[in-house]
């Protein structure tokens, strides 16, 4: 009887032991892993099992929308978090010119804007100056008939964005408010948001990028025909430009620049008084009655004008793009011709990469996106400030004259209103181009103030004149950045390239080489807009040469490094 006490009480402590073991072990398995999700600093990390998702696109305006649809064609997996999916209501981001369609037809995306959202084509400029005009056309001879400016809603077109994005399986599009991002020891992992209901939510990514959107007084005039037809039409008025262009088959856009921090209200009445004894003067006769209409309707908008120089510090794991990043005065509508050029230039540096996990060296090797954004994205910059300080009334006798030789410069026609218009445009956005054109106008005032005959004050005018140019432009390259602009081939960075150590998911082309020893080696040949050279004898622990022919490349193995001939065809050993 005593023995079998003893046993019960021993299978009861070897069950108590297993139960004990077992219960210790999964609470202990969920402690570690909230230990694992939890940083230093108290933000919760992604588990190690979370890789649903590769990129984290905050904000679906023009440059997120967009990139969302171009790396989800890549096969990336997107989740995309806009703080309000229904159509954007804005008074910019209407006018995209025509160097930016060619980039959206590069991304396949050129039907969002088309006549599904009543776009219309815009094939240059009208200039006007007390009572004269003068227009400037887009140089498009050598491009096909679609190529062309595009005037639209900007709700409309960025909607049609969204929804192309919206119809890749791989990309999640959701209403959400982003509050934080989630970072460990200097890499951002995710971010934290508030979903449509309210709740708080975590995701994360290898990448998060962010794009947020950006004083002009915007009406809508209807029902009324420009003066010249399918161009956009900038006043050179007193004391700022007005611009007007087509935004639909019956509506033209009116952005009336007040310059200053104190806008006149709305509310009270000043800002129609000022529109009606002050800008209404200056419209051209065959707008006038449609702006008057337009402003006795009441239906104003205002938005802040803002200009900021790239100034790029990367972060492992981030990047900044759009308004969130770079700004310029929306005067030459080259924001999203600047936003869709960054997103083509960001696809093809991604591109070679089959995840973005190693965020340290992911960052390092984009460190070569911001200087090779720079040629264009600072001459578009830099022309809409110049121009717009230029284009602005002046009590100054030197701004004076820079402005009236301004508009005679380009109605001389030639070179002199092609060059100008293709740096607008985007079509021909190279930084000493604008220098150039610039200071030529500077030396045409001076030469205007030489004739007939010469005096001591014209000379003294001209040299202010001088002084006067450089004060403008000067100080917005020096915020650009001088060696970025102009000679962003001697940084570094322009010559990054990507971590050789990846496997590579796609290629345009794939060769197999045979060494004399009868060794193999798998080679991609891919584009990119990045060259590559590496150490063969570390990859491959090989010194011979070889060569392949084809249509994508020809490379050439010498010396113990891989050269490539074509500059936008790189070459890349797969591990």
């Amino acid at each position: 009887m005593v023995y079998e006490y003893v046993l019960a009480g021993v299978l009861v402590s070897l069950l108590s032991s297993v139960f004990f073991f077992i219960i210790n072990t999964t609470f202990s398995e969920k402690k570690k892993d909230g230990v694992a999700n939890v940083s230093a600093t108290g933000v919760f990390l992604a588990p190690e099992t979370e890789k649903s998702t590769d990129v984290v696109i905050v904000g679906a305006g023009v440059a997120g929308a967009a990139l969302a649809y171009t790396l989800g064609k890549e096969g990336r997996r997107v989740h995309v978090i806009e703080r309000d999916l229904n159509e954007p209501d804005r008074i910019v981001g209407e006018l995209l010119q025509p160097g930016g369609y060619l980039k959206l037809i590069e991304l396949g995306l050129e039907d969002c804007a088309n006549e599904s959202i009543d776009a219309q084509k815009v094939f240059g400029y009208a200039l006007y100056k007390n009572g004269n005009d003068t227009k400037l056309s887009y140089p498009l001879e050598t491009y096909s008939s679609d190529i062309a400016g595009r005037s639209f809603h900007n709700g409309r077109f960025i909607q049609r964005m969204r929804e192309r994005a919206a119809t890749l399986p791989n990309v999640k599009l959701e209403q959400g408010t982003v509050t934080t991002l989630l970072e460990e020891k200097g890499t951002v992992k995710g971010v934290m948001y508030k979903n449509k209901a309210g709740e708080e939510m975590r995701t994360y990514a290898p990448l998060t990028i962010i794009e947020n959107p950006s004083c002009f007084v915007g009406l809508i005039l209807e029902n009324c025909e420009l003066p010249h037809a399918n161009h956009g039409h900038v006043i050179m008025g007193d004391p700022s430009p007005i611009l007007f262009y087509p935004i639909s088959s019956t509506e033209v856009r009116c952005l009336v620049d007040v310059p200053g921090t104190k806008v006149p209200s709305v509310a009270n009445g000043e800002m129609a008084w000022y529109l009606k004894t002050v800008v209404a003067p200056q419209v051209p006769h065959q707008l006038l009655k449609a702006f008057l209409a337009a402003v006795d309707k009441g239906i104003i908008r205002t938005m802040q004008n803002k200009s900021m120089p790239a100034a790029p510090q990367p972060t492992p794991g981030a990047i900044l793009l759009g308004d969130a990043f770079n700004m310029r005065h929306p005067l030459t509508g080259g924001g999203m011709t600047v936003a869709l050029s960054d997103i083509v230039l960001l696809r093809d540096l991604l591109r070679p990469l089959s995840d973005f996990n190693d965020a340290p060296a992911v960052c390092a090797y984009l460190e070569s996106f911001y200087t090779l954004r720079k040629p264009v994205s600072s001459t578009i910059n830099t022309l809409a400030g110049a121009l717009y300080k230029v284009f602005c009334a002046s009590p100054d006798p030197a701004r004076q004259e820079m402005r009236e030789a301004c508009f005679d410069y380009l109605s001389l026609g030639g070179i002199c209103s092609n060059g100008p218009i293709s740096l607008l445009s985007g079509l021909n956005p190279r930084p000493i181009n604008l220098f150039l054109h610039f200071f030529a106008v500077a030396v045409y005032g001076v030469g205007r103030l030489m004739i007939p005959f010469l005096t001591p004050k014209r000379m003294w005018l001209g040299a202010r004149l001088i002084l006067s140019a450089s004060g403008i432009i000067f100080p917005i390259i020096k915020a650009e950045g001088v060696r970025q602009m102009f000679f962003s081939a001697t940084i570094p960075a322009y010559y990054r390239v990507p971590p050789v150590h990846r496997r590579i998911k796609r290629s345009t082309k794939h060769v197999c080489w045979e060494n004399p020893s009868g060794k193999r080696y798998n080679i991609m040949i891919i584009p990119t807009r990045v060259r590559i050279s590496v150490n063969v004898p570390r990859l491959l622990g090989l010194g011979e040469s070889a060569a392949f022919e084809g249509n994508y490349a020809t490379v050439g193995l010498a010396k113990g490094k891989i050269g490539v001939i074509y500059e936008y065809k790189s070459l890349y050993l797969r591990d």
